[in-house]
């Protein structure tokens, strides 16, 4: 157990513990004689060396979320993007294919699907950053084009970046899928050599 009290750290330290031990050690010299006249400055080196010698404090590990952890929060924030996705204007194509891609990203977050920290880091980028840059992108784009027509329409580049994250997307869920098929023809293959 930690504790923020300098004193009260070192008291608990790994190097006061062991400069104990051998003080003790020193003391125990004591009563045979070994130590003559001196026997406080021999107690006190002995201390000293054990202190010198002790393994230096080590941090506990940060606890990190767990992929279930990560998943569920994962899966809290699309379901907040799902939300503002529901008050946004959009295109009808566009509606159509961010409810096919969010649909998607339902389903690879289900649990038991994705733990590799890789995927995870896909699925959170394409739910807390690429979807929702896309979508504000497009309405902040819309609103000036409105007000000066004649550039490109912001539409064909919110389709284009649709696209790309329902192909990442499809891409992560291609891997999953074929992680699986190899997972089932290893298991048919161990149990075909069992003979059984």
């Amino acid at each position: 157990m930690a504790t923020s009290n300098p004193v009260l750290r070192y008291a608990e330290s790994r190097k006061n513990l062991t400069g104990c031990v051998c003080g003790l050690a020193g003391l125990g010299l004591v009563p045979t004689g070994a130590a003559g006249a001196l026997w406080p400055l021999v107690v006190a080196g002995l201390y000293a060396a054990g202190a010198l010698i002790a393994p230096p404090e080590r941090p506990g590990a940060p606890a990190f979320p767990s992929a279930d952890e990560q998943l569920e929060s994962l899966r809290e924030d699309l379901a907040t993007l799902r939300g503002y996705l529901a008050e946004v204007e959009l295109p009808e194509a566009s509606r159509e294919a961010l409810d096919e891609l969010a649909a998607l990203l339902d389903a690879l977050l289900e649990p038991g699907w994705v733990s590799d920290p890789e995927h995870l880091h896909v699925l959170a980028r394409a739910v807390r950053q690429d979807v929702p840059e896309a979508v504000d992108a497009f309405v902040r784009t819309r609103w000036w084009s409105r007000v000066a027509p004649g550039s490109e329409p912001p539409e064909r580049h919110l389709a284009r970046q649709l696209a790309a994250l329902r192909e990442e997307a499809g891409a992560l869920a291609a891997a999953l899928q074929e992680t699986e098929e190899l997972r089932q023809r290893a298991h048919t293959r161990y149990l075909e050599d069992r003979g059984l």
